[in-house]
């Protein structure tokens, strides 16, 4: 049975309504985690405990705007699953019938890319640009972390590397709309190694080629898979 194609009204209503459900999940999780967001704090906390000793707050309301942004923090890494299962409902009657069958493989293997890419920022990522940063500090500059400042910093590192490494779902989505095809991507690897070490630059906060080549390696290696599995979507 075919289904019938939707307007471009029936698509933006589709879409408000995916964002309203992306929405209220994320707002829904907040609430709870809030109540745990101090100890949350002290998990991101860890990558810093040898350059950083305390946090501090330099306005009555600071601390509790960090404690609001640990939580949506939090929200958006557990509400991942539906976050992509929504984009994903979005997107796959541009994908074809077939595929949409696999809604679960999908599911599993976008949340796991996500959740690896938080990981990666978190282990390997976040602890050396920590170090990197406060090792400025000297006699004439004392470091005073604001718990708001810091909180941004690792939410922004951590989102960055979990979107970043989303790269061959993208890839997939775009194969299987024809947008792109795998030949373009090896093609274009050249113009692709610049973006990647722009994107690189841009996720990682520091200015030090170290760091930047740390994201800039599996972002490669990401690309590389992304090739592949344009390939086979294809198939």
């Amino acid at each position: 049975m075919n289904e019938e194609p939707l307007t471009v009204v029936g698509h933006l209503s589709e879409l408000r309504q995916r964002l309203l459900v992306a929405l209220g999940t994320v707002l829904a999780i907040a609430i709870l985690t809030f109540a745990r967001a101090g100890d949350i704090l002290q998990v991101l906390k860890l990558p810093a405990m040898e350059s950083i000793d305390k946090l501090v707050f330099f306005s009555p309301t600071e601390a509790f705007s960090a404690y609001f942004k640990v939580a949506f923090f939090s929200a958006v890494v557990l509400a991942s699953p539906v976050l992509l299962y929504q984009l994903w409902a979005f997107l796959s009657p541009a994908v074809g019938v077939r595929v949409r069958q696999y809604t679960g493989l999908f599911l599993v293997f976008s949340t796991l890319a996500f959740l690896g890419g938080v990981a990666f920022g978190y282990f390997f990522l976040l602890p050396a640009a920590i170090k990197f940063l406060m090792g400025f500090a000297s006699g004439v500059l004392v470091p005073m972390i604001s718990v708001s400042e810091y909180v941004s910093f690792v939410m922004g590192l951590l989102l960055g590397c979990g979107l970043v490494f989303e790269m061959p779902v993208l890839s997939f989505l775009l194969a299987r709309m024809g947008v792109l095809d795998h030949t373009q991507l090896r093609k274009n690897w050249k113009y692709a190694a610049i973006i990647i070490f722009i994107t690189a630059a841009i996720v990682t906060p520091t200015p030090d080629v170290f760091n930047m080549c740390l994201m800039a390696l599996p972002m490669f290696i990401l690309y590389e898979i992304s090739i592949w599995v344009a390939k086979l979507s294809r198939k």
